[in-house]
């Protein structure tokens, strides 16, 4: 069984947010294989469904962001998943820019609290994940307003191609194609 977790924050307020982003990609890739995402359980909403002939679990955490950890822990503990081989996390990321992907096989939570939670609450910084840019804040901003504010339209255009190659990573990803994905989308996209 294959985990796929996009994180975001629940509820209406947030959707469409630069945080949001992970529940974004879940979506997508939810819509592409005809999963619903709609079972409430381990704190989170889920899916399942076959991606590349393998189980997947798309799961969007309900927990609000900086304790998406503990719904993801409790899906590793269900399934008895392996987070170095079945887990894959979605997230925002303002080191990269709007739409820019950067996938990593591990690493540090780069003042992430989302992340910062999952590697407090599984133990380890081993684990698959796909960052989605969401462009650097702007001098003056206060981070929260920021990755809780909207995308302009330019920006919604090139988040659109990210959320497109952030799902054929993903694909990627589930197939064992993980090196691949890497080299394939870390590039730095040509303005």
């Amino acid at each position: 069984m294959f985990i796929i977790a996009g994180l975001g924050n629940p509820t209406k307020e947030y959707e469409g947010t630069r945080h949001n982003v992970g529940f974004e990609v879940i979506d997508r890739i939810a819509e592409k294989y005809n999963i619903s995402v709609d079972t409430k359980k381990h704190r989170a909403l889920l899916g399942k469904g076959i991606i590349s002939g393998r189980k997947v679990i798309l799961a969007k955490p309900q927990t609000y962001m900086n304790l998406s950890g503990e719904s993801i822990r409790s899906l590793i503990d269900y399934y008895k998943a392996d987070e170095e081989h079945e887990l894959l996390v979605i997230y925002d990321d303002i080191s990269l820019d709007v739409g820019q992907l950067r996938i990593r096989a591990k690493g540090s939570a780069g003042g992430h609290n989302g992340i910062k939670n999952i590697i407090a609450c599984l133990g380890t910084q081993v684990f698959p994940r796909i960052k989605i840019g969401v462009g650097e804040k702007p001098r003056g901003y206060d981070l929260a307003d920021y990755v809780l504010g909207h995308f302009s339209k330019a920006e919604q255009e090139k988040m659109e191609e990210g959320y497109r190659e952030a799902v054929q990573a993903a694909e990627m990803i589930v197939s064992g194609e993980l090196e691949a994905a890497m080299n394939e989308y870390n590039r730095r996209k040509k303005e």
